[in-house]
């Protein structure tokens, strides 16, 4: 059984609030195009379809004609989709019923009640049967009913999470694939290491990690949140990252779809990536105002000036805009350190909000540490 597993499509993402429809709808057509030479069985949107709960009409208009596209393409294939944590999970879950008898699974919600179960959707191929679990993102406190926690009691991502998948164990003797946008780590390494894009939204003290160890009885985990490729621990535990770059710091990523095939019960997955190539690259070009000069082109670029500066700020802008039509910021490093944009929409801050307020507050000790952090959780989750 061949799968196409995506995420994090982000629709309607603007990056440093330039309009990237062209590049998504570009992106979107190799994905079909692709589709189209591969006849994949299913294909998996593992969240995050849009960028805000409340996407844009164009954002919609673009959505549909994509799902339009491929079930063109793919008449007899499954498409599954769940809710990421910037979608909007009742908007994902309206017409689940409805979709699902067309071949397209779209789930929102997590199951919320203690009857309530994680969707499954069941495939056959000469091999048998292949159950494909779609859990949506999911908040402690959304699930909290349906695991039997009592309101004020702590339950942690990770608890949360477990509990759910433990409810409805897949059958050891079929194979099965889990759908799931969260923050999954190989048991025992550190959050911080895994290098992760400014483009994600991240939790004070990643309190949102779950042990990857839970993905165990899963021949094969398509996950999404993650915005670069890379495996959780094993092979067969893969974020296949955005289908396009949405920070700088994705530039030099090779962006892609993962292709899975499944064969017999407890042999390996073959895992091929497809390559997407994007309609403009995402680059941080670093030197002299002569040197980034000499290297003109139509790619998203900031650029990095290095020691000082030849001309005034609005000559400096003048002349870097005429060779890059797509700039998305100047910014000025003199002596090794990094100095503010010169020009341009201020990306995200390069501090998050917790580490900026501890600066603010001083010394703080584990117990205020535990209680700024929820603070600021709570926020983003209200922002979110």
């Amino acid at each position: 059984m061949k799968l196409f597993h995506l995420s994090d499509l982000h629709i309607g993402l603007k990056l440093y609030d330039r309009d990237l429809r062209q590049d998504q709808e570009h992106i979107l057509g190799l994905i079909v195009k692709a589709a189209a030479e591969q006849r994949p069985d299913a294909v998996i949107i593992a969240g995050d379809i849009y960028d805000k709960a409340v996407p844009s009409a164009e954002a919609v208009s673009l959505f549909d004609s994509f799902i339009s596209s491929l079930t063109e393409t793919l008449p007899d294939a499954e498409i599954m989709m769940i809710s990421g944590n910037h979608d909007s999970a009742p908007r994902v879950n309206v017409y689940r019923s409805i979709l699902s008898r067309q071949r397209i699974h779209m789930i929102g919600i997590p199951p919320q009640a203690p009857g309530e179960h994680i969707e499954k959707v069941t495939l056959s191929d000469e091999y048998g049967d292949v159950d494909f679990w779609l859990l949506p993102f999911v908040k402690p406190s959304m699930v909290r009913r349906a695991v039997g926690t009592e309101e004020d009691t702590a339950l942690s991502y990770d608890e949360a999470v477990r509990r759910l998948l433990a409810r409805d164990m897949p059958d050891p003797e079929r194979r099965s694939v889990l759908v799931s946008h969260q923050f999954y780590l190989p048991d025992g390494s550190d959050p911080d290491s895994i290098g992760r894009t400014d483009s994600e939204i991240k939790t004070a003290g990643n309190i949102d990690s779950i042990s990857a160890d839970v993905l165990e009885p899963y021949d094969y985990a398509a996950l999404g949140h993650i915005h670069k490729p890379m495996t959780v621990g094993k092979h067969r535990f893969r974020y296949c990252g955005t289908p396009l770059a949405y920070s700088v710091s994705e530039a030099g990523q090779q962006k892609g779809i993962i292709m899975a095939e499944l064969g017999e019960k407890r042999t390996e997955v073959s895992l091929t990536v497809i390559p997407l190539e994007p309609l403009h690259q995402v680059r941080e070009i670093t030197g002299s105002l002569e040197e980034i000069l000499s290297q003109a082109c139509d790619d998203y670029v900031r650029a990095v000036l290095v020691g000082r500066p030849g001309a005034d700020a609005f000559d400096i802008q003048d002349r870097l805009r005429c060779a890059f039509p797509n700039l998305l910021e100047i910014r000025r490093e003199w002596q090794g350190i990094r100095g503010t944009a010169l020009s341009g929409s201020s990306p995200a801050p390069d501090t998050d909000p917790f580490t900026i307020c501890c600066q603010m507050l001083g010394d703080l000790d584990e117990a205020e540490e535990a209680l700024l952090r929820e603070v600021v959780n709570a926020v983003k989750e209200e922002e979110e």
